[in-house]
């Protein structure tokens, strides 16, 4: 009897075993906890895709602001990514585009699911079940094997060995310095400020040095092309460097003489200077008149913006109208000069030409001319008296000396 009792208990241990393998039996976290937040009949199931879920396991809490609101249901992989499903209780309210993350719940202590909202950006709708976190809004907190990893890397391969050689240097280098140290410090302080009040012009010129490496660079080839053609012309002045440097000694013995030139005739420079402006002005004051006139001066009598216009088929057709009188050229060439006044004066008294220089007699006081033998007279009209003599003529201004036969006042 004890020997059948004996095979019993030795035949349900096998039963066990042969039943465990049969559910793939991988431990207690692969059995849900009954009373585990977010297992109730109200719960909503949310997906999560995670790159990497470092050591959270089936159970593990879901929380949300450091409050435990659900746990994780299960972990599977999905295109080379895993796919955490958890549950969440109906309470909770998430925005759609929430952001999980997996965190440890102390330095040594378990993992867990963290939910929240966006930071980045606002939140959204709100989270539904069945609603997938996607990867771009997954991810994990460095576990406590990460950081002790980074901290080595730094302690062992980083600076913190040449600390010592660091210090070392610096106090020998402030040793007998410390006064100028404490100058020196002042002076950053104002260098950094006003850096800081320039940082607008310092932006500006970074972006016109953006612009120019631009340019250079689309011009690259224009740019090869003239170095290429640099040395050439490094060569050719090379070789007339001689020719160069006679022609600076003949610039400084040019120099030499114009100093000398200005320093024994200056005040006679001074005067021709003076003497100039009076001319300068007068052309300053004739404004565009002497360009415009030099443009008809070539195409005289037709104006040069016209010179396409004037000649229409085979010929052209020209009227114009001369005053060549001497009041007309008195106006035109005289007026303003020493000579002023002198074509203009008996003529422009007559009308007509007074007579050929040197003419003694007063072409005022003469005797009007008799007509031509045979031409007959007008009835009617008596004969025209002689024009008595002009004793008191009144001087025309512009005119220095009288007239040739005409008395002066």
């Amino acid at each position: 009897m004890s020997a059948k009792r004996r095979w019993r208990f030795a035949a349900v241990p096998v039963a066990i075993v042969v039943s465990t393998s049969g559910c793939a039996w991988s431990g207690l976290n692969s059995v849900r906890l009954p009373g585990a937040e977010g297992t109730g009949p109200d719960s909503y199931t949310v997906y999560i895709q995670m790159p990497n879920v470092t050591t959270l396991t089936q159970n593990s809490p879901v929380r949300v602001n450091d409050v435990t609101v659900g746990s994780v249901q299960g972990i599977e992989v999905q295109d080379w990514h895993a796919l955490v499903t958890v549950s969440i209780e109906d309470a909770v309210v998430l925005p759609a585009n929430a952001t999980a993350k997996i965190g440890q719940t102390s330095l040594l202590g378990s993992n867990h699911v963290e939910l929240a909202a966006p930071i980045d950006q606002p939140a959204e709708g709100r989270l539904q079940g069945g609603d997938t976190i996607p990867l771009d809004r997954a991810g994990a907190y460095p576990t406590t094997e990460q950081t002790l990893s980074s901290l080595s890397v730094v302690l062992n391969g980083g600076g913190f060995a040449q600390l010592q050689d660091v210090t070392r240097e610096l106090n020998a280098a402030l040793d007998g310095r410390e006064t100028d140290a404490h100058d020196l410090l002042p002076r950053l302080n104002e260098l950094t400020t006003s850096l800081d009040e320039q940082r607008g012009d310092i932006v500006s010129a970074l972006d016109g040095l953006d612009r120019v490496s631009v340019t250079f660079a689309r011009e690259k080839d224009t740019l090869a092309r003239a170095l290429e053609g640099v040395p050439p012309a490094l060569e050719v002045l090379n070789a007339q460097s001689g020719n160069l440097t006679d022609a600076l000694v003949s610039l400084g013995r040019l120099s030499d003489v114009a100093n000398r030139i200005i320093d024994e005739s200056g005040d006679d420079l001074k005067a021709n200077l003076r003497s100039l402006v009076p001319v300068l002005e007068s052309l300053a004051n004739t404004g565009n008149h002497l360009t415009d006139v030099l443009t008809l001066l070539l195409t005289f009598p037709f104006s040069m913006k016209n010179m396409d216009h004037w000649l229409k088929g085979d010929y052209a057709n020209l009227m114009m109208m001369l005053d060549l009188t001497g009041a007309r050229l008195d106006s035109n060439f005289l007026t303003g000069t020493p000579l002023g006044g002198t074509f203009g004066g008996v003529e422009g008294l007559l009308g007509r030409v007074a007579g050929v220089a040197g003419h003694a007699g007063n072409p005022l006081a003469s005797p009007p001319v008799p007509p031509p033998p045979g031409l007959p007279q007008i009835p009617g009209l008596p004969a025209l008296p002689a024009l008595p003599g002009l004793p008191e003529l009144p001087q025309i201004p512009g005119i220095n000396a009288p007239l040739p036969g005409v008395p002066g006042p």
